[in-house]
C-alpha cells in the first residue's frame, strides 16, 4: 500500500512539473505583462494626501477633520494644512501644496485654472454672506446723519448703511475682503468710506460684542463656530438684504438662499422671521496630478459628509456638479451621478482600486492568452511523451549494432534487459500509459530478433532454461 501511494504521488509531481513547465513560458509572459502595467497605470494611491482648510475654528477646518476619519478607514492619511482661507487654499493646491482643497465660488479668478489640470470633485455647500451688526452702533449713526421720521434706525437692510461704520471683513485670503469690495462697489460705494479691519473671525466676534465694531462680514458655512455664537447672541442682528436677488443676477458665483424661521433654535424662534441671504458655493478641487484612487475616495467621503439635508438645501441637494465653476473629474461625476461598482460593496477599498483601475488590462490578457493557452495542451503531451520516446534512440542503438554485427549478442542481450527495467521505471500519466507499454513491446521484438538468429544458440538454450 505504501508503494502505490508512493507512485502515486510521484505520478502527481510529475504531472505538476509537467504542467508548470508547459504552462511557464505563457505566465511568464502573462506577469510581466501585468507588472508592466501596474508601473504605468500605477493603481494603488500613495497612502498620504494633503488638504488644505481653513483657520482654526472654521466650517473648513471642522470638515476637514471629517474627511480624515473618512479616509482613515481605508489606510489614507489625510494631513490637514491650515490657510487663511478659500483663496489661500486655491494658491496651495496651484502650487502643488495641496493635493484638495475646499474653495469658494468667487473668490479668486480661476478662468485659467482648468488649463492648468485644476478640477472639481463637485459642489459640497453652499456659505452664505453673514453680515452681523450692533443695532445700537447702527441706530447711533443713522441718528447722527438725521434720518427720515419713518426709517428704520434699528435694522440694516442696504450695504449703504455702513457707510461710516467700523466693520471687520475677515482676514486676507479668506475671500471674503474681495467680495464685499464688489458687493460695495455694485451699491455706489468706496471701500474707503467704511473703516475696514481684518481680524480673524474668532476675535472680530469678541471685539463685535465688546463694542469695538459695528459689524462683521463672513463667508461660511453655517457650521462654523463663530456663526453659531453670533446668531445667538443679545445685542446682534443678522443684516438681510432686500436686493438679494439683484445681486445674484450681477455676480453669477452668488445665489440666495434662505435662512428659515425658527431654524437656528426653535424654542426661542431664533431667527423670527425668514431670512434671506446671499450664498456662495464651495466646492472640492483637486488636480489631475492627483491620484485618480484618492479623488475617487474623497468624492465618496463628499456624498456622507454633505448628503444630509442643512440649513439652506435638502437631503441630496449636495454634492452636485450643477454649480462648479470647473470641469468635474470623470471620479466626482461617477460619485456623484453614477451607480457605484457592485464589487465595492464587497471588496475592500484595495482590491476594488486594483480592480477598477487594471480591469482593461487584465481583460486585454485574457483576449491575448487564449489562442496562446493553445500551445500548453500539446506543450505538456510532448513533455510527457518525451519521457518514452528518448529511449527508443538507444533502443536504435542497439538494434543497429545487431544488424551490422558490430557488437557481443550477450552485450546486446544485457542492454536490452537495462533497457527493459528502465523503460518498465518510467512513470507517466494513465493517458499515456500506452506510449510505455509500445515501448516494452519494441524491446522485446528486438529481444527476440537477437535471440532467434543462428549464431546465438547457446545464448537461447540459456534463456531457455533460465
Amino acid at each position: 500500500m505504501t508503494r502505490q501511494i508512493r507512485e502515486a504521488l510521484l505520478l502527481v509531481l510529475l504531472s505538476i512539473r509537467d504542467m508548470l513547465a508547459s504552462a511557464g513560458p505563457v505566465l511568464l509572459l502573462a506577469l510581466g505583462l501585468l507588472a508592466a502595467a501596474y508601473w504605468w497605470l500605477d493603481p494603488q494611491p500613495p497612502r498620504t494626501v494633503t488638504l488644505a482648510t481653513g483657520p482654526a475654528g472654521s466650517a473648513y477646518a471642522e470638515f476637514g477633520q471629517r474627511y480624515a476619519q473618512a479616509l482613515a478607514r481605508d489606510g489614507i492619511k489625510v494631513q490637514l494644512l491650515p490657510t487663511q482661507g478659500p483663496a489661500d487654499n486655491l494658491q496651495a493646491l496651484r502650487d502643488h501644496k495641496a493635493d484638495v482643497a475646499f474653495v469658494r465660488g468667487g473668490s479668486a479668478d480661476m478662468s485659467d485654472d482648468a488649463e492648468h489640470g485644476v478640477m472639481s470633485l463637485g459642489a459640497l455647500f453652499y456659505e452664505p454672506l453673514w453680515l452681523f451688526y450692533r443695532p445700537a452702533a447702527l441706530n447711533k449713526a443713522t441718528t447722527a446723519s438725521k434720518p427720515s421720521p419713518a426709517a428704520d434706525t434699528t435694522r440694516l437692510t442696504s450695504l449703504t448703511q455702513l457707510r461710516g461704520l467700523r466693520v471687520n471683513l475677515d482676514q486676507p485670503g479668506s475671500g471674503a475682503p474681495e467680495l464685499m469690495t464688489r458687493l460695495l462697489e455694485a451699491n455706489g460705494m468706496m471701500s474707503n468710506e467704511v473703516i475696514v479691519s481684518q481680524l480673524a473671525p474668532e476675535a472680530a466676534a469678541r471685539a463685535l460684542q465688546a463694542g469695538q465694531l459695528d459689524a462683521l462680514v463672513l463667508v461660511t458655512a453655517p457650521e462654523s463656530p463663530v456663526v453659531q455664537q453670533l446668531l445667538q447672541q443679545p445685542g446682534v442682528a443678522l443684516a438681510e438684504l432686500p436686493q438679494a436677488d439683484a445681486l445674484a443676477r450681477r455676480f453669477p458665483f452668488l445665489q440666495t438662499v434662505t435662512l428659515p424661521r425658527g431654524m437656528v433654535h426653535l424654542a426661542r424662534d431664533l431667527p423670527p422671521d425668514d431670512i434671506h441671504l446671499l450664498a456662495a458655493t464651495t466646492a472640492l478641487l483637486t488636480h489631475e496630478d492627483t491620484h485618480p484612487a484618492l479623488r475617487q475616495l474623497f468624492a465618496q467621503a463628499a456624498q456622507q459628509i454633505h448628503g444630509g439635508s442643512g440649513w439652506f438645501n435638502g437631503a441630496r441637494d449636495f454634492p452636485n456638479t450643477r454649480t462648479s465653476e470647473l470641469p468635474v473629474s470623470p471620479e466626482g461625476d461617477r460619485a456623484i451621478n453614477g451607480t457605484p461598482p457592485f464589487y465595492q460593496r464587497y471588496l475592500p477599498f484595495w482590491a476594488s482600486n486594483l480592480l477598477e483601475r487594471m480591469w482593461l488590462v487584465i481583460g486585454g490578457l485574457i483576449v491575448l492568452l487564449l489562442p496562446l493557452s493553445r500551445v500548453v495542451p500539446p506543450l505538456y503531451t510532448y513533455r510527457v511523451r518525451q519521457r518514452v520516446f528518448r529511449w527508443y534512440a538507444r533502443l536504435r542503438e542497439v538494434e543497429a549494432r545487431m544488424e551490422e554485427g558490430d557488437g557481443d549478442a550477450t552485450e546486446l542481450l544485457n542492454e536490452l534487459d537495462e533497457l527493459d527495467r528502465v523503460a518498465s521505471q518510467i512513470t507517466v500519466p494513465l493517458a499515456h500509459a500506452e506510449e510505455v507499454y509500445a515501448l516494452r513491446s519494441n524491446i522485446e521484438k528486438t529481444r527476440r530478433r537477437l535471440l532467434g538468429r543462428g549464431s546465438v544458440p547457446a545464448l537461447k538454450e540459456q534463456r531457455h532454461h533460465g
